[in-house]
């Protein structure tokens, strides 16, 4: 199923459903973060996805990680809720949510890197070398929070 990310845009459509999702910032042992080619936008992301009914919060990381990625993580902080109305996320099954992630810290552990039907490509990349891909703003501002390694969550107001 593809989707539409409409990021404060005038004409997007109206969200009719918030679904609670994870996104996860996992680095390597030299400070590499994984990072994921989308097969539903074709978008560079962190790792993540919706909360299964009967899972915790951070059940939903570890397997979210692992099915995309193949990496076996733990969760250890939340880095920031992220929940901008003017974020929508349009389905072609005509399903339109506002955003709504939770973003996690997250040590690697194990596993070994392999693609999946949701991620065309899997990698560990240099915050240098993340400038080169294209990413969704929303996914850049949970990154460089990621990085600047807050002392509090990040939530809007």
């Amino acid at each position: 199923m593809a989707r539409t990310d409409h990021y404060h845009d005038p004409n997007a459509p109206k969200a009719t459903n918030i679904v609670v999702a994870v996104s996860a910032f996992v680095q390597d042992e030299h400070g590499r973060l994984l990072m994921i080619r989308r097969t539903d936008n074709d978008l560079y992301s962190i790792p993540g996805g919706a909360q299964d009914v009967g899972e915790t919060i951070g059940h939903t990381v570890i397997r979210e990680v692992k099915e995309e990625t193949g990496i076996d993580v733990e969760p250890t902080d939340i880095i920031g809720v992220y929940s901008d109305p003017n974020h929508v996320v349009s389905y072609t099954d005509g399903e339109v949510r506002q955003q709504f992630s939770i973003c996690f810290r997250a040590q690697h552990v194990g596993g070994e890197r392999r693609t999946s039907d949701e991620s065309s490509e899997v990698h560990w990349v240099s915050r240098r070398d993340l400038n080169a891909l294209n990413i969704h703003p929303s996914i850049r501002l949970r990154i460089e929070h990621g990085f600047a390694d807050r002392s509090v969550p990040y939530f809007a107001v």
